[in-house]
């Protein structure tokens, strides 16, 4: 068996080549997840939902994978920050006189085995989730670790007789079919970013109706009815005109003025055959010099007063004459 402090200084070389190739292999399935998304989307576009129900697992694993990943980073970094702690050759890394749990002093071989408490749940996860994994630079760091605490150690971490394996990492490891609920928040979710319609919601928000309701007929013909006619939208109707022969014509009818606007502050409404209307709830009351009008006066314009037909014909004998 080679010394105790040259395999730690193998293991400090491969735990930064596994960083190095974890981050790497987290980068190319993130790019192929998206593009497994995108092929999804189509399905669902298409109308392939059981497809794609099936298709879905392979994303749900991938990114198990991938999260699995990144926990083996994060541990890998962490051993290779309290490398120290690993060398026998450190004081820091000497057991204690006796065991905290027989209360005994420590052998030989247990001395060995003897991890510290801060290293337990990296070390056991390390030797327990690097076999499934495609890394060989993990595999060579899990048969580093076995070499430094042990045969032993390491079939008991690798069956996690201890229970000392992270809970995040067993259940990213767990082999199950993935539950329906998680298949449809997929679903859902790819529908939402790539813009598709999700059916299922839609069919599952007419169920819920269609169970409430004990009409046989509202189920086929009263849903159906209301789903053919689209309710106009708000600016629909603000576009939407009249016609001009509605109605009586009467002088009490009222029409909206235009809406004011930069150029014309206070716009005015011209009607045929009466004066200008003015905008306001003041309209029907013109006041001149802060007094209200006589009702016998008719109305006046910007130049003044606004004369009759009888007025003009005089003005037009004096000019002649």
């Amino acid at each position: 068996m080679a010394p105790q402090s040259s395999t730690v200084a193998k293991l400090k070389v491969q735990l930064k080549l596994a960083i190095s190739r974890l981050r790497m292999v987290q980068q190319k399935d993130t790019a192929i997840a998206k593009q497994q998304r995108r092929a999804m989307a189509q399905l669902l576009e298409q109308g392939k939902i059981e497809s794609a129900r099936i298709r879905i697992e392979n994303i749900i694993r991938s990114d198990l994978t991938t999260e699995l990943h990144e926990i083996l980073e994060l541990y890998c970094e962490l051993l290779l920050a309290r490398i120290a702690l690993l060398d026998p050759s450190s004081p820091s890394a000497q057991p204690p006189a006796t065991d905290p749990a027989t209360g005994q002093p420590f052998s030989t071989k247990d001395a060995q085995a003897y991890c510290d408490p801060g290293l337990e749940e990296a070390v056991h996860s390390l030797i327990h989730a690097s076999p499934r994994t495609d890394i060989k630079e993990l595999h060579t760091c899990r048969a580093l670790l076995i070499d430094r605490f042990g045969k032993d150690f390491g079939t008991r971490a690798a069956e996690d007789r201890d229970a000392k394996v992270a809970e995040r990492v067993r259940r990213r490891l767990d082999t199950a079919p993935p539950a329906r609920e998680l298949v449809d928040a997929y679903l859902a979710e790819i529908a939402k970013t790539y813009g598709v319609e999700w059916p299922e919601k839609k069919n599952d928000g007419e169920d819920g109706d269609e169970d409430d309701d004990d009409d046989p007929e509202g189920k086929d013909g009263g849903q159906k009815e209301r789903a053919l006619e689209k309710p106009l939208e708000a600016e629909e109707l603000s576009r939407a005109t009249p016609p001009r022969d509605l109605g009586p014509r009467s002088p009490s009818v009222r029409v909206a003025p235009p809406s004011p606007s930069t150029e014309n502050v206070t716009p005015k409404l011209k009607m045929p055959g009466a004066g200008e209307a003015k905008t306001g709830s003041k309209a029907g009351t013109p006041q001149t010099n802060g007094k209200p009008e006589a009702k016998g006066k008719k109305d006046s314009g910007p130049g003044g007063k606004i004369p009759d037909v009888d007025e003009l014909a005089k003005r037009f004998a004096q000019l002649k004459r």
